[in-house]
């Protein structure tokens, strides 16, 4: 387990800077921003198309690095991590949830859910094992043979979920896990959320257009011109 700060802080970013370049071009996507997430916390992170959100989730979640600024989580500053050791960090501590799934349409639930698990130098016994744990946890062990294609969207999600989970990561980072399913299926993917956050006491953070989404977290910021504030920004 990752030893965290002694006030409870798993995630801090401090003066984060975050600028594309496009050609000459300079996009200022993040300016100075700040952010502490206690642990044990589930997060929204709410605001305009374009706003940074997705940008803010990679760079907590090690897939991108901050222009300025710095990012501890657990106490370590990802950001200084060389390519190859942010690559193991990402691979023990982050799950990741997409919009639309990205499961391997030739490989099984249960192979997809294996797939983190590659990394890692378990016995192909011990990847099934824990395979099967985690879309148990997703309530799918009864689908475990099928292939994306003969499951509905909200499978798909479960899926994908059981697989983000596979690992025990220390940060569920969740972008849009809801956007292309319907109220009933979103509904039973924030039921499960929900329940990872409370009872298994995963960290969360899920970026959503979706009020009703939001209001399942136990908190919501929203993001707008790069700073991130309490209530929504007209």
């Amino acid at each position: 387990m990752t030893e965290l700060n002694t006030d409870n802080s798993l995630v801090r970013v401090s003066g984060v800077d975050k600028v594309f370049k496009r050609g000459s071009e300079e996009i200022h996507v993040l300016g100075g921003l700040d952010l502490e997430i206690p642990n044990g916390e589930f997060l929204a992170l709410m605001g305009p198309s374009g706003s940074g959100k997705s940008t803010l989730l990679n760079l907590v979640g090690g897939l991108d690095r901050p222009s300025e600024g710095t990012v501890e989580v657990g106490g370590k500053r990802i950001d200084k991590l060389s390519e190859r050791r942010l690559a193991a960090w990402r691979a023990r501590h982050v799950g990741l949830v997409f919009q639309f799934y990205n499961l391997m349409p030739v490989l099984s639930a249960q192979k997809n859910v294996e797939l983190p698990l590659l990394l890692t130098r378990l016995s192909a016994s011990e990847r099934k094992k824990r395979a099967a744990i985690a879309l148990d946890i997703v309530g799918l062990s009864h689908r475990a043979g099928h292939y994306p294609r003969q499951l509905s969207g909200g499978e798909q999600q479960r899926t994908g979920i059981a697989r983000a989970i596979v690992t025990d990561p220390t940060l569920l980072l969740c972008d849009e896990p809801t956007g292309d399913l319907d109220r009933k299926a979103g509904d039973e993917i924030l039921d499960l959320l929900q329940a990872l956050n409370k009872e298994q006491g995963k960290t969360i953070i899920m970026v959503t257009h979706d009020i009703h989404a939001a209001a399942r977290a136990t908190r919501t910021l929203y993001l707008n011109k790069g700073q991130l504030s309490t209530s929504p920004v007209d």
